[in-house]
């Protein structure tokens, strides 16, 4: 497994909790190495199928403890689900707007410390690797 962060640069906290994603066989076989494509493609695949399963445990009425109402309301949310957002992610469609955004600047990418550059070069990446994507802030008239 690999474990994957998010950051805004400037920003106290991280975008999202930094999470482990299991990498494919292929990514062991031979000298290890990848396209940095297909590394974004397994962990955009991954991260919709984990925003889906999300999706449907808010559809769901849930009853909340007192103490999950106290940590909701200093959160400023108290939130039992019941919605249906119909928000519909397909994997492909986000795979290929993850592409798109790293070839238009969008976020940055850094495999253990090490920026990478180009969607299509080989990159190696290990069972203890940190995968970083920063997302970035595009100033007014750039």
């Amino acid at each position: 497994m690999a474990t994957v962060s998010a950051k805004l640069p400037g920003a106290r906290r991280a975008l999202v909790p930094d999470f482990d994603v299991p990498l494919p066989p292929e990514f062991w076989r031979g000298d290890g190495a990848v396209r940095l494509r297909d590394l974004i493609a397994v962990i955009v695949r991954w991260e919709v199928i984990a925003f889906q399963t999300r999706a449907e445990a808010r559809r769901l009425h849930r009853a909340l403890t007192a103490q999950q109402i106290a940590e909701g309301a200093e959160r400023g949310k108290v939130d039992s689900g019941g919605r249906d957002l119909e928000q519909c992610v397909t994997e492909e469609q986000a795979v290929g707007t993850a592409w798109q955004c790293f070839e238009d600047g969008i976020y940055l990418v850094f495999i253990d410390g090490a920026q990478q550059h180009r969607l299509d070069d080989q990159v190696f990446v290990r069972a203890d690797s940190t995968i970083l994507f920063v997302r970035l802030v595009m100033l007014a008239g750039a």
